[in-house]
């Protein structure tokens, strides 16, 4: 199969509670679905930085929504390049 783009999703912030890292029934379709890089419905925001050649993106999520107490961290970072299809983890 030929890899024409790239596609990144992420959950809303404040969407259905805290949400998890992941589950088992995630862990369970993932392996026949290869097109999937990366999972995790953690509520957070997928933040991007674009220079001339490359696209670069950090899933930051919040260990909690439902407190005042939350706090945000980097969860992963993938990078597309000019010239290379598809998405590289970094």
């Amino acid at each position: 199969m030929t890899t024409v783009g790239s596609e990144f999703v992420c959950t809303s912030i404040t969407s259905g509670g805290d949400g998890a890292d992941t589950s088992a029934n995630v862990q369970a379709y993932l392996p026949e679905n290869t097109h999937i890089k990366f999972f995790n419905s953690q509520r957070g925001y997928v933040r991007c930085g674009l220079t001339s050649t490359t696209c670069k993106t950090d899933y930051l999520v919040l260990s909690n929504v439902t407190t005042p107490s939350g706090t945000i961290s980097k969860r992963a970072s993938f990078v597309v390049e000019d010239g290379r299809p598809g998405i590289q983890q970094v």
